[in-house]
């Protein structure tokens, strides 16, 4: 972009140096920081070495990631903190109750400005220089600070040749601010670090709920001991195709996201074939990329963080994060036990809007633990004093390195199961029976609690992608499987039926789908291959096997849905219990197959380990040796 390279001649009147720019604060003024690394770092300096002359003045801001100066003891009757979300910078001084938290929806911070109930005295923001029409640019924070720039008595602009030109709402026009403060100093830079080896294994998780032709959110919170998992989800998004981002901020991430060719916004259904964004955070080269890119579109929260426009876009995927959820789906993101820690942000306003959009999934992301690994973070009661930001009522997705647990229209025994299910394996024992104490489950399964103790989940975990592009994950069953596991009985024809069970029957009882799903797993193994669904997943695979303790030999048996046949898919299933059953040391597998279910004989016969086969009465009696 081409700036008006005499702008500070032909506004001179408009310039001032920080020091006497600041010198317009007064005591029990309002005063509006810039958001996230948009901070006009000079000015808030300026601010900071007057406070000996000020006293009450209201610091608002979203989240700031400069060094806060002003977040001081030695200040605390000078300034008073209040943020619209903690972050890392304030989070000591509110934390002792010297500074203060807004909760609010992000999408309704704008209104409060509008309307006047939270009126700003002094704004203090950063843009570029003006172009020829007397125009600058937000640069990467146009959020809130554009309602904050519209509404405030007084704005005081750092004028930054270093802040990047973007398109989309971030045009002011020059007269619309009041003093222009010339700086040269770079952007706050907010650098990437690696992803936690658990932010990994739960982005993983995330990344088989999106499907080619999503538009995405990616929260802005981060957690303790993982980072940001949200961030994290971009790595195992490289082969989608044609997705779009409809997010609060952007990072370095993004850059390798788009280049890698998924992302080109052409399934977008409003803003199609652009980047939507509020603010950016990252390094200078994230600044380079968005610079005068007509393919990023920085728009005000009350627009990017609207749950009707969010709504409107098709495949809309929202993935935030969560610090604890009790077992009927009650979340909490901003505090825990009192201690508030960041904020509402845009959770709600994405999780409501991902719901409203047509095959739209709404994830929330958490660790099964704390960082030390001492608690889980899944539990049967929240603490006393934690804050709910998504109500059971409205929570869908949540995602830990354990799984994914779908909850949406769930009883609340679904539910208890589900968590249960994706929670810690050290937990899982103890939550279920806290759950038969407060009746949340039948009394009847009260002492199914040890089959919850999946051992080797992770290396049961596999994926195989069928021709027409389609993958279908596998890991262990659980007890949340049962209606899943019935819906499969009863879609399978009659022959599937007959191969597999080697009998007509039409019905099958509530004991017989319990015991397909309640299985001791000190003996043996159950696995499904899972598609996800709106609802959560189905269930298009099972395949199991029974250890014969006497012979180390496990009789093997799988089932396949009847449209999901001929793909590949049993003989992948096969291979996959075979290195689940050398893994536990069992020396072989045992079959009983019709005579006439050739493709089942074809799969063993084709193992390529030594195979023994016998007929009688119709009957194939299989043994693989390994």
């Amino acid at each position: 972009m081409k700036y008006d390279q005499g702008w500070q001649q032909k506004y001179e009147d408009m310039i001032n140096t920080p020091d006497k720019a600041l010198s317009h604060v007064q005591p029990g003024q309002r005063v509006f920081i810039g958001t996230g690394c948009a901070e006009p770092v000079e000015l808030v300096a300026a601010m900071t070495r007057r406070a000996g002359s000020l006293a009450n003045v209201e610091l608002v801001q979203l989240i700031t990631k400069g060094k806060a100066p002003y977040a001081d003891k030695r200040f605390a009757e000078c300034f008073t903190i209040n943020s619209f979300y903690i972050g890392s910078n304030v989070r000591d001084m509110i934390q002792e109750g010297m500074g203060d938290y807004t909760p609010i929806l992000m999408s309704d911070v704008p209104e409060l400005l509008n309307s006047g109930v939270l009126p700003l005295d002094v704004a203090l923001i950063q843009v570029t220089p003006p172009d020829d029409r007397g125009k600058v640019s937000l640069g990467i924070s146009v959020d809130i600070v554009r309602s904050a720039a519209e509404n405030a008595s007084l704005v005081i602009a750092e004028v930054n040749p270093n802040m990047p030109w973007t398109h989309g709402d971030s045009l002011v026009d020059i007269y619309d601010l009041d003093i222009l403060v010339p700086v040269d100093e770079p952007i706050i830079e907010r650098e990437s670090h690696s992803p936690h080896p658990i932010s990994e294994k739960i982005a993983r998780e995330v990344a088989t709920l999106i499907p080619s032709g999503a538009t995405l959110q990616f929260g802005i919170g981060r957690i303790p001991g993982v980072g940001r998992v949200p961030q994290a989800v971009m790595k195992f998004l490289h082969k989608k195709k044609h997705l779009g981002i409809h997010t609060e901020m952007i990072s370095d991430s993004i850059i390798e996201l788009i280049e890698s060719g998924a992302v080109d916004g052409s399934r977008k259904t409003v803003d199609r074939g652009r980047v939507t964004a509020s603010f950016g955070m990252g390094t200078k080269k994230l600044y380079d990329y968005i610079d005068d890119n007509p393919l990023f579109c920085f728009r005000s929260t009350e627009y990017v963080n609207n749950s009707n426009v969010i709504g409107k876009q098709k495949r809309m995927v929202s993935i935030n994060m969560a610090l604890e959820i009790d077992l009927t789906g009650q979340i909490c993101s901003d505090s825990v036990g009192g201690r508030f820690y960041s904020g509402i942000g845009g959770q709600v306003d994405f999780n409501r809007g991902a719901s409203f959009s047509e095959h739209g999934r709404a994830i929330i992301t958490m660790p099964s633990t704390n960082e030390d690994g001492t608690r889980s973070r899944i539990v049967t009661t929240l603490q006393p004093g934690s804050g709910v930001v998504i109500t059971r009522g409205t929570v869908h997705y949540i995602v830990t390195e354990y799984g994914i647990a779908y909850l949406h229209g769930k009883s609340i025994q679904e539910r208890v199961m589900a968590l249960i299910s994706i929670a810690h394996p050290d937990f899982r024992e103890q939550l279920f029976q806290e759950a038969v104490k407060y009746k949340y489950i039948r009394p009847n399964l009260s002492g199914l609690g040890d089959r919850f103790m999946t051992p080797g989940e992770e290396f049961m975990r596999t994926s195989y992608l069928l021709k027409n592009g389609t993958q279908v994950n596998f890991r262990s069953i659980r007890p949340t499987d049962e209606a899943h596991m019935r819906d499969l009985l009863y879609d399978l024809s009659q022959e599937t039926i007959y191969y597999r069970f080697m009998s007509r029957q039409q019905r099958f009882t509530h004991r017989q789908i319990q015991d397909f799903v309640y299985i001791d797993h000190r003996r043996d193994v159950a696995i499904v291959g899972t598609v996800p669904e709106a609802h959560g997943e189905d269930i298009i695979a099972v395949g199991r096997y029974y250890l014969n303790e006497r012979n180390n030999k496990a009789e093997v048996a799988f089932v396949i849905r009847d449209g999901w046949q001929n793909q590949g898919l049993g003989s992948f299933m096969f291979r996959h219990l075979i290195s689940i059953a050398k893994r536990n040391g069992i020396a072989g597998f045992t079959a009983e197959v019709l005579r006439d279910n050739r493709r089942m004989q074809a799969i063993f016969n084709h193992s390529g380990y030594k195979v023994k086969s016998s007929l009688e009465e119709g009957v194939y009696s299989f043994v693989i040796d390994f």
